[in-house]
């Protein structure tokens, strides 16, 4: 079994279902995992339009504001602007141990499967393909049409984990809460990282 990662880079794109990528960083942050946050500026319209909540521009101050919100250890969360070329995850000489966009749009799903590297949430994707490191896409779209399943397809051979946020409900969820933690809990595993969000099958809580 590998090890979990001491860093994420986790993105969050323009699709819809931005409640997922931020819980995914409460968990990872509550875990004592680094993590390197980048934010498409379709995810803060995203964010505002499904939670109300908006986050900050620049990337100093949607730094402060999560690491205060989520308590974050000094240091714990850095976030990086999308042409931060300069950033640790734009190189192959200094990669985090694992990736997650979460949500993933169909646009920058494909621009992944075909290396356009065009902003950093690309760049850093294909550092991880490059690199062999764990990469987790989780895509929120529906139908998905020829073109998207072929590009998972693309990136499925390349090693990259479809993770589509296509909740269960053997586990009786009560609250949107708990569909939100189902997905989550599937990325947390992706990563080998304990949780205790909710039952595994055959187990009760």
């Amino acid at each position: 079994m590998n090890l979990p990662p001491n860093t994420v880079t986790l993105a969050l794109s323009g699709a819809s279902g931005m409640a997922y990528g931020l819980r995914l960083l409460e968990c990872l942050l509550a875990a004592n995992v680094q993590v390197y946050l980048l934010v498409s500026q379709a995810a803060h319209i995203v964010a505002k339009q499904e939670l109300g909540v908006a986050l900050p521009a620049r990337p100093m101050d949607l730094e402060k504001q999560l690491s205060e919100s989520l308590r974050a250890h000094d240091g714990q969360l850095r976030v990086f602007s999308r042409e931060d070329w300069n950033a640790p995850v734009a190189s192959g000489s200094n990669p985090a141990d694992a990736m997650v966009v979460c949500p993933c749009s169909m646009g920058t799903l494909a621009a992944i499967a075909h290396g356009l590297s065009d902003n950093l949430i690309e760049r850093a994707a294909d550092v991880m393909l490059k690199e062999q490191r764990k990469l987790i896409l989780v895509p929120r779209e529906a139908p998905f049409s020829t073109l998207h399943l072929e590009n998972m397809l693309k990136l499925s051979k390349m090693n990259a984990v479809i993770l589509a946020a296509n909740p269960g409900f053997y586990h009786q969820p009560q609250s949107i809460e708990d569909i939100i933690d189902f997905i989550v809990a599937r990325i947390l595993d992706q990563l080998g990282i304990q949780h205790t969000l909710m039952a595994r099958w055959g187990e009760s809580r």
